[in-house]
């Protein structure tokens, strides 16, 4: 008797690993690399856990997160990559899909001097992030944004004669998308191909000359082009209380960068804040010699601590008070971050307040159900003042384009800092992504919108609570 294919297909899919599952392992393996490549970055870890430890013992009553987001916490990271071509680029989207990572946000570095434009891969559904919520923050060199029409039109050639992925990381991914899905052995070695991608290679693949003028022409151009791939150039723990890593950093002979990006200090954290240890001079060989005759400056390490995610209000608001801040980058780091917070005052710093001005992207979920008779009815105002249901703020996922440009300076140095008159190339960034990136608002709205739907029961009529 013979089989029909179909059951025989649905048994074999049973056993496919999930995407969550995969990614859970990626992490895993990136941060060992990392560990073992730059050692500064496991007595980050070390800073990290010891922090976070004291928040949460320090914490009275209940604790300041939900368990879900406990869980994560101590797997959390963040990466950074820079990758050369549209090809590269387009291949990466593919490859993060199995890991169950899609693009989110359309950043355009550009406008502070650094000759990017980047998205954030990363999962994007409430279970998916609870379950490991690796990002890999990824930019795409803007080419037409080197003067020099030579050089440029060497970096071009250097690119195009590179092959970043392994021969078995492109066959699996094809593999993949024709099943789709891995069995666990294919997981396993789909990990560890794709990790060849991002290790780091002491190696140049041009010579010292031609390092020379891409560097001088931006150290970032010359970190995308002058090497066989695309080197993780940092991984980012996520901490409770980032003022007391950065505190403690040279305590630990780790050197801060001078200021921490974002928002100041805060009751209520919101968006994200981010700090780093400034970057390592590692030695470099290149092509016609065998010793190292120089080093690159690329990679670091960097802190997180996320608070809620803002609603377009919010972000507003956020947006006219750094701009009234002015610039930290200059000048006095400590009257920079008084000026922050006398600024600041003007946002709310207490949960109930963003929640009613709806500046903040919260999650309701019901405690008890209310009486049949209680006056709070649909009233989701009501039902939260009596108790019935809760708000909980929803953890911002993303990045900000001017903390992300502020690390990338702060890491590159004071004469990469450029002004580049450039056009918004984001329809050139989707093209080489090969789809339109996500808009991290609609992420955030539609999981509150859920929430309060499952706590009304009214569908239809939850939209009324949009803030």
């Amino acid at each position: 008797m013979t089989l029909d294919p179909a059951p025989r297909a649905a048994a074999a899919a049973g056993d496919f690993v999930s995407r969550d599952s995969i990614r859970e392992r990626f992490a895993q393996a990136m941060s060992a690399m990392y560990r073992e490549e730059v050692p500064q970055y496991g007595t980050l870890l070390d800073i990290v856990a010891e922090v976070n430890e004291q928040v949460l013992q320090a914490a009275e009553g209940p604790s300041p997160m939900p368990q879900a987001e406990l869980a994560r916490l101590g797997v959390e990271r963040h990466g950074a990559i820079r990758v050369g071509s549209a090809r590269e680029l387009g291949m990466l989207r593919r490859m993060f899909a199995i890991l169950g990572m899609d693009p989110v946000g359309y950043y355009d570095l550009s406008v502070a001097g650094v000759p990017v434009h980047s998205t954030a891969f990363r999962p994007t559904g409430p279970e998916a992030l609870a379950r490991n919520p690796f990002r890999l923050f990824t930019s795409l060199l803007r080419l037409e944004l080197i003067q020099d029409p030579a050089l440029r039109a060497l970096a071009a050639r250097q690119l195009e004669a590179r092959e970043i992925f392994t021969p078995e990381a492109l066959r699996l991914t094809e593999e993949f998308e024709a099943h789709g899905g891995f069995h666990p052995a294919q997981a396993e070695a789909f990990v560890r191909e794709l990790v060849q991608t991002f290790k780091w290679h002491a190696r140049a693949t041009v010579p010292a000359d031609t390092y020379r003028r891409l560097h001088e022409a931006h150290r970032l151009v010359a970190d995308v082009v002058c090497f066989p791939g695309p080197h993780i150039n940092h991984l980012t723990p996520r901490t409770l209380d980032i003022d007391a890593v950065q505190e403690r950093m040279p305590r630990r002979g780790i050197e801060p960068k001078e200021t921490i990006e974002g928002p100041p200090r805060r009751k209520v954290p919101i968006l994200l804040r981010q700090t780093s240890f400034k970057a390592l001079a590692e030695p470099v060989r290149f092509d016609e010699h065998g010793a190292p005759t120089g080093a690159h400056t690329a990679r670091f390490g960097e802190v997180e601590q996320r608070g809620i995610a803002l609603t377009p209000k919010g972000r507003a608001l956020y947006d006219d008070l750094l701009a009234q801040a002015g610039s930290g980058t200059a000048g006095d780091p400590r009257a920079y971050e008084l000026r922050l917070q006398q600024v600041f005052q003007a946002f709310p710093d207490d949960l109930e307040t963003i929640r009613r001005q709806g500046l903040g992207y919260f999650e309701y979920s019901r405690l008890r159900d209310a009486r049949p008779t209680d006056p709070a009815g649909g009233d989701l105002d009501a039902l939260v003042a009596a108790g019935v249901v809760q708000a909980r703020p929803i953890v911002y996922e993303d990045f900000l384009p001017v903390s992300a440009a502020g690390i990338f300076q702060s890491n590159l140095g004071d004469a990469a800092r450029q002004a580049y008159a450039a056009a918004d190339a984001r329809a050139a960034f989707e093209r080489a992504l090969g789809c339109e990136v996500l808009d991290e608002f609609a992420l955030y709205e539609s999981q509150q919108t859920a929430s309060i739907q499952r706590c009304l029961g009214m569908p239809g009529n939850a939209r009324e609570f949009r803030r």
